[in-house]
């Protein structure tokens, strides 16, 4: 199966109900209660590999429950056409090889992989069988930062903060690919360019990897970013700020406000000390307060739209695997950054 008749209905399912699948699955069955929403959606059920979760996410939503083996059967009976895959992140490279391999288009959440590897061979799983794999970067459907787009031309400078206390899930791989590939991707898709060098410190602090970093990157355009994610702070934070060329732009991707900043044609005081007011200054201001919108539902539609063929996938397998080249990158830097520590400590009596 390559495209998805445009007249047909797509048959879907959402693979890892945990706490972020079933969020997937409300879309989906949002979707398939709203056609002017989605177009034709057919939601065909759920999939955990806890039953019982399963069940539980099915019956809330009026929909079949399945065992991730029985939906595989039924995938490779030519009976489902798409499927969102939302487990933990050591399980997105087996579902989603199998998924490709019984013909089944593929929404996986991010990372796409916990390897850089695992994402090589799903993506040319895909490529070689012609089916559409989207990788669940979800800022790229933010309302935020699509306002903002039109306005990044040139970015020089980029920095941005991603903070969040600490959470059980999501810890079975490092900070890097959690939390900071969100905004790995969202760089790349604004800076054209090659990464030149990359510089990154972090440490673990209440697991074994690694729970908060900062990296540097450099590309060749001559952009720089400075990338900080924490899963170990007090207060959830998601910051964007861009430097360009007579602007300043910011972003907070949780309240949905941008604010730009500008400087106009006019002279520019040779003294700022004798300025007490920016409104003095030949600078405009512009701000929006922009719905936060829903990004997810933004996913699942821009997801269905490729599987039908009517656009071309927002975030591809390669976009996937280019942050994950990055993300790799900053783990090899980190791991430096820990081994030359380690080797600077004083050893302690006895050892």
């Amino acid at each position: 199966m390559t495209e998805q008749n445009k007249s047909d209905s797509i048959r879907c399912a959402v693979v890892g109900v945990g706490y972020l699948g079933r969020f997937h699955a409300q879309k989906y069955s949002k979707l398939a209660g709203d056609p002017k929403l989605g177009g034709d959606v057919d939601f065909v059920g759920v999939a955990d590999a806890d039953p019982a979760r399963a069940k539980l996410v099915a019956d809330e939503l009026f929909v079949a429950s399945f065992t991730i083996e029985d939906l595989l059967a039924k995938a490779k009976a030519g009976q489902l056409d798409a499927v969102t895959i939302a487990a933990s992140t050591r399980a997105h490279y087996d579902l989603t090889k199998k998924f490709l391999l019984a013909n089944v288009n593929v929404n996986v959440e991010k990372p796409m992989t916990a390897t850089l590897e695992e994402g090589e061979e799903v993506v040319r799983i895909a490529n070689e069988r012609g089916l559409i794999l989207q990788v669940g970067h979800v800022e790229r459907f933010n309302p935020a930062l699509t306002a903002a787009k039109e306005k990044l031309k040139r970015p020089l400078f980029i920095e941005c903060h991603r903070l969040a206390p600490f959470k059980p899930r999501g810890v079975d791989v490092d900070v890097v690919l959690d939390l900071m590939i969100h905004d790995l991707d969202v760089i790349l898709s604004l800076v054209k360019s090659k990464v030149k060098s990359v510089s990154a410190v972090g440490t673990p602090v209440l697991t074994p990897l690694v729970d908060i970093a900062n990296a540097r990157v450099e590309f060749e355009s001559g952009t720089v970013a400075n990338i900080t994610a924490s899963r170990v702070s007090q207060s959830a934070t998601r910051k964007f700020r861009v430097f360009q060329e007579k602007q300043y732009l910011s972003i907070d991707f949780g309240s949905g406000d941008v604010n730009l900043t500008t400087k106009k044609m006019g002279d520019w005081p040779e003294d700022l000390s004798n300025v007490s007011d920016p409104s003095q200054l030949p600078l405009e201001f512009e701000h929006w307060s922009l719905e936060k919108g829903d990004a997810l539902l933004l996913e699942t539609i821009s997801f269905l739209k490729a599987c039908r063929g009517e656009a071309k996938v927002a975030v591809s397998g390669s976009d996937g695997l280019e942050a994950m080249r990055l993300a790799s990158r900053i783990q090899a830097s980190i791991r430096d950054s820990l081994s030359r520590r380690e080797e600077m400590r004083p050893l302690e009596v006895g050892e």
